[in-house]
């Protein structure tokens, strides 16, 4: 299986990185896995012109790095979206490279699976409340299978996630994708 992951973490070696390293080192077991740092790349946010539902080939009126990014997941056959939390939600790089799967391009992907690996600083038990309901509409929408979740709270600082058992949980996730 080829298996994509989007990482938002803006910050090198950070926690949502090592949660990231954690599922690669699980899922690269069996499958092939690319890990795409959105912050590495420049995405502009979707103006909602629906231009790509005219245009042939999709195309976005933007001329950007989306474009790299769409051909990534056209290989794909499972998603992974890791991220922050910031102010109870995605990093905003990950949000626009996510809007902008507005694009009908997306119908012609062949994901059937995707996983969740979120990292936030606050321990509040509904922390990941906003996120999980966006990404359960998509689950529903897309009748995509949820491949699993790891969710971290009260991790802040660089490193702190490794004081959690939640690397272990994801290198499991990752070890245990079929």
């Amino acid at each position: 299986m080829n298996i994509l992951i989007l990482s938002g973490s803006p910050r090198r070696g950070g926690n949502t990185e090592l949660l990231v390293e954690a599922f690669v080192k699980g899922a690269s077991q069996k499958h092939h896995v690319e890990v795409v740092s959105v912050h590495d790349y420049k995405v502009n946010p979707c103006m909602g012109c629906n231009a790509c539902f005219k245009n042939e080939n999709n195309a976005c009126i933007q001329k950007d790095d989306m474009c790299l990014i769409y051909d990534k997941m056209a290989v794909a056959d499972m998603l992974v979206i890791a991220s922050p939390v910031y102010f109870y939600g995605l990093s905003a790089q990950l949000k626009a490279v996510i809007d902008r799967f507005h694009n009908p391009i997306r119908d012609t992907y062949h994901i059937k699976k995707t996983a969740l690996l979120l990292v936030g600083a606050a321990s509040l038990p509904e922390l990941f409340d906003g996120i999980l309901a966006q990404y359960q509409l998509c689950l529903n929408f897309f009748k995509l299978e949820d491949a699993g979740r790891v969710l971290v709270s009260g991790v802040k600082d660089k490193g702190d996630i490794r004081n959690a058992d939640a690397l272990h949980e994801a290198f499991h996730l990752g070890s245990n994708v079929q």
